[in-house]
């Protein structure tokens, strides 16, 4: 190809969403990953598009929504691109209350949520319903949110290589950065930066509910993939001797999920997963200028929320690498007082 205006390292989803929105304006982009595209946390099982709670709203949640938001027609259009399927479906998602307390909670986050999604999507309360695809609740009540929704983590991204091949951009193993240069190297970029990885461990189970709600309960998310299968993860851990071995800590966790969610007793555990997912001591994602790399630019740590961010993501670094335009939030930036230092 031409000389590059763009070389994105990584092929993971910021990596690709960055690449992606840059072709899409007529960029010339490569992206570079020894690893090949989906090598790391893209690659996982989950894919769960969730948003935080609709309260104490600030930058980071504004984002968040905008991208969740975005997200439908972003899927879409790779899809139409490349003729593949990316598994998203806007499923919305369940979750149990504990109690009364719970209950008013939840109720009063329904009427922020008003305001807040801009009803385009809604937070509300219902009674538990006789239905097998439910999570036990103690006060017979569930949340209700039609802001999550859900896609199939690794044919998304490969799903979005092939849009940036199909755009004209490359996807390379090995091959000389060229142009502005962004770094989406996952958990070892992060720790280039005083970040870090988190391992993650995560099950696929032979289970056809798709089109249902995804659910959440016991910090564990139940994913009901489109192609009848459903994911269940994760494990959070920050001490780890292998980033790629599953043991008996998802053991425990498909245990936990089929005690929530009795409608899985049985089924056939058809993939087991494990990945390190890149965590900013922030938590917010880290975009904009380089803080160690003079001249070089970052799109990184999406830690849990990587695929609800991508679309945005992709979005705002565009601006700043092709229009010279900053609309990355403060939060989100890698400045050296933060992040040179453990």
């Amino acid at each position: 190809m031409a000389i590059a205006d763009i070389t994105v390292m990584g092929a993971g989803v910021f990596g690709l969403s960055v690449a992606y929105a840059c072709a899409r304006r007529g960029a010339k982009v490569q992206v570079i990953d020894p690893a090949g595209v989906a090598a790391g946390a893209s690659g996982g099982l989950v894919g769960a598009l969730a948003p935080h709670v609709p309260e104490h709203w600030n930058d980071k949640k504004a984002f968040q929504f905008d991208s969740l938001i975005m997200a439908q027609d972003f899927w879409a259009d790779v899809s139409a691109l490349t003729g593949a399927d990316t598994g998203y479906a806007r499923s919305g998602r369940l979750q149990p209350l504990a109690d009364e307390n719970a209950v008013a909670l939840a109720r009063a986050r329904g009427a922020s949520a008003k305001d807040l999604w801009q009803g385009l999507a809604t937070w509300q309360v219902e009674p538990i319903t006789d239905t097998a695809w439910m999570p036990p609740s103690p006060s017979g009540y569930v949340v209700r949110d039609t802001l999550s929704a859900l896609v199939h983590p690794r044919r998304a991204t490969r799903a979005l290589a092939d849009a940036v091949a199909a755009l004209g951009g490359s996807i390379l193993r090995a091959g000389t950065a060229q142009g502005k240069i962004v770094w989406a190297t996952g958990w070892a970029g992060m720790a280039e930066i005083g970040g870090n990885g988190v391992k993650g461990q995560a099950a696929l189970l032979r289970f056809d509910a798709a089109g249902s709600p995804q659910l959440f309960a016991d910090a564990l998310h139940i994913i009901p993939h489109l192609d009848g299968t459903v994911a269940i993860g994760s494990t959070s851990e920050r001490d780890f001797t292998d980033p790629a071995s599953t043991d008996t800590a998802l053991d425990d966790v498909i245990a936990r999920a089929i005690a929530a969610f009795p409608v899985l007793q049985g089924a056939e555990i058809i993939a087991r997963w494990a990945g390190v997912r890149p965590r900013a001591p922030s938590r917010a994602p880290v975009l904009g200028h380089h803080s160690t790399r003079a001249g070089e630019y970052i799109a990184n740590g999406g830690f849990k929320i990587g695929f609800g961010m991508a679309p945005k993501v992709g979005q705002v670094m565009a601006d700043l690498l092709l229009e010279d335009k900053d609309m990355i939030p403060d939060g989100f930036r890698a400045t050296p007082p933060i992040f040179r230092a453990r």
